[in-house]
């Protein structure tokens, strides 16, 4: 005991400092392996979110295509038949052009005149144009729709693992939505010639049947008469062709005072919540620049076609070039897979990068 005591006095020193020297070099290797694992811990649930974020990115990247394929094969193609079928109505290009060939010799001088001048605003300016936003607007619902399913479906599957459990959009009221592309050859169209007529008027207004245009000349009044178009009456009027008004999208149940909503309130409310979110699509800032972008490259399309099919790079006379215009209207009016105008639209950067956009609910 005497030797313990004596080695305790004569080492204390050394003693306590190796002990607090080894206490102190345990605890900073229990702090740093803590540490160590914690860095493991979150770089195993960093890469678990980079990889569910690639998952998503994929699913959402497949899901976007697919929503772009529906549109071309389902949706436009039944929207763009109805289209065709109500323009061949009210705008009666081959009665005029029938009249004046069979009035060849019977017809006086004034109602040649006349045949003529109204041949010359019943040119597909209106076909060229209904076809372009009819098509931007169908991609607009489609891609908004597409959405709010795909957030639906991402959001049941976190609380569901069965599909029918999930609270999605009411296929009827997708309906609904998807068929108001109709409003345009229901409702819109006769407004929409008549303010295409003024355009047209005021554009070729003072223009004789004999007066010679080229290929710059042609392309430069087209785009006059969309610029007219387009800027003539209140700001964004032209969204009035394709969307009822936005006090005749509300239902009766909308105005009613009631404090307890139903289930079909709530089907109610998503389907306004879809038509109200087009409209602000389409009044905004980067559609109109998107629709003018998209009607100016069809133009320039539509006359070189024109250059190569009629000489029109040496010069015609406005009486000789307004049937060769109307020869166009098949192929502007064609299905989406055979129509190389809506395919130029669908491919146009601007017009690919508006709808990404749009689909992952991006500031446009």
């Amino acid at each position: 005991m005497d030797l313990v005591r004596s080695f305790w006095r004569k080492h204390r020193k050394k003693i306590l400092v190796t002990t607090t020297c080894l206490g102190s070099g345990y605890l900073l290797y229990k702090l740093y392996n803590a540490h160590t694992r914690n860095l493991a811990d979150l770089e195993r649930e960093l890469a678990n979110e980079r990889h569910n974020d690639e998952i998503i990115k994929t699913q959402m990247k497949a899901h976007f295509e697919n929503i772009q394929m529906i549109a071309d094969v389902t949706t436009l193609p039944h929207a763009l038949r109805r289209l065709s079928s109500r323009i061949a109505e009210e705008i009666q290009v081959s009665g005029v052009m029938e009249t004046l060939s069979k009035g060849k010799g019977t017809l006086v001088p004034s109602e040649k005149l006349h045949l003529w001048n109204e041949l010359k605003i019943l040119s597909p300016y209106y076909t060229f144009s209904c076809f372009t936003m009819l098509s931007l607007y169908i991609r607009v619902q489609v891609n908004v729709l597409g959405r709010h399913l795909y957030i639906d479906t991402a959001r049941g599957l976190t609380t569901s693992h069965l599909l029918e459990e999930l609270d999605l959009i009411d296929r009827e009221e997708e309906k609904k939505f998807l068929t108001s592309a109709d409003y345009l050859a229901t409702n819109g169209m006769p407004s929409l010639i008549s303010d295409m007529k003024r355009a047209v008027k005021e554009v070729l207004k003072g223009k004789q049947l004999k007066d010679m245009l080229t290929t710059r000349s042609l392309e430069e009044i087209v785009i006059r008469i969309l610029d007219v178009f387009m800027s003539k009456g209140s700001p964004h009027h032209w969204v009035d062709y394709l969307m009822m008004a936005q006090d005749a999208t509300m239902s009766p149940r909308d105005t009613t005072t009631t404090s307890v909503p139903s289930s079909d309130d709530a089907t109610v409310t998503k389907l306004h919540q879809l038509i109200n979110e087009t409209r602000e699509v389409l009044t905004s800032t980067e559609f109109t620049n998107v629709a003018e972008i998209s009607l100016k490259s069809c133009t320039v399309a539509l006359v070189e076609e024109m250059e190569k099919q009629t000489g029109l790079a040496a010069g015609m006379q406005l009486a000789k070039l307004l049937p060769q215009i109307e020869k166009t209207v098949p192929e502007i009016s064609a299905v989406p897979d055979e129509n190389r105008f809506l395919q130029l639209i669908r491919d146009l950067p601007e017009v690919q990068l508006f709808f990404t956009l749009l689909y992952s609910n991006m500031p446009l």
